[in-house]
């Protein structure tokens, strides 16, 4: 049986509008907290803004992430923690994919691994990941849970933080914070600007 908790919609629209033009690089010279080690993009150029619906796998059972992909909604991204010692297996291919573009998410994180890489590189969608492997993870119906707190490369992320993320990196911000960040982050790029024409 899956622990499938109700979705919480922390990311307002006004938060998510400040983050639109926010690269990660300048959250990162202002802000270390939940700055997500480890992982890369799949490919690049990538853009993943979003609420995070966050889903927790036990050991080789993927079938947890069904039940967040329906639960999930436009503009999601879905935050994938994989068991201890199943990093090295993949959650994520092309199948789960098009439904998460179906349901048109804004992008997946996994603390783990995607496969038909191939297939993923050619849709584009936003995807954040550990490595490729063609080992998989199973149907197994064991158990998991959606939208409890995970922890991701070692930073905790709850349902509903805000999910950012870029060519340079990846954040989960809690949306309390959020905003005098992203405040700041969006106060830093406007006087990079100015200071990039007077070097020109």
């Amino acid at each position: 049986m899956h622990d499938i908790q109700p979705r919480i919609q922390g990311v307002w629209p006004g938060l998510r509008e400040l983050y639109e033009g926010i690269e990660a690089s300048t959250i990162g010279h202002l802000y270390e907290a939940g700055y997500v080690h480890g992982l890369q993009p799949l490919a690049r150029p990538i853009r993943l803004l979003g609420n995070a619906v966050t889903v927790k796998l036990p050991a080789v059972d993927g079938s947890a992430i069904r039940p967040a992909l329906i639960a999930s909604q436009p503009g999601d991204v879905l935050v994938i923690e994989m068991a201890a010692g199943d990093q090295h297996r993949a959650c994520w291919g092309e199948l789960r994919t098009l439904a998460a573009m179906k349901k048109q998410l804004a992008g997946v994180v996994i603390a783990g691994c995607v496969t038909d890489v191939r297939a993923l590189s050619a849709l584009g969608f936003p995807v954040f990941s550990r490595a490729v492997s063609a080992l998989t993870t199973r149907a197994l119906d064991s158990g998991g849970a959606v939208n409890v707190p995970v922890t991701i490369a070692g930073v905790q992320v709850r349902p509903g933080d805000l999910v950012v993320g870029d060519d340079d990196g990846l954040f989960i911000l809690d949306p309390a914070s959020a905003l005098e960040i992203g405040k700041q982050a969006h106060a830093k790029q406007r006087d990079e600007a100015a200071r990039r024409q007077q070097l020109r």
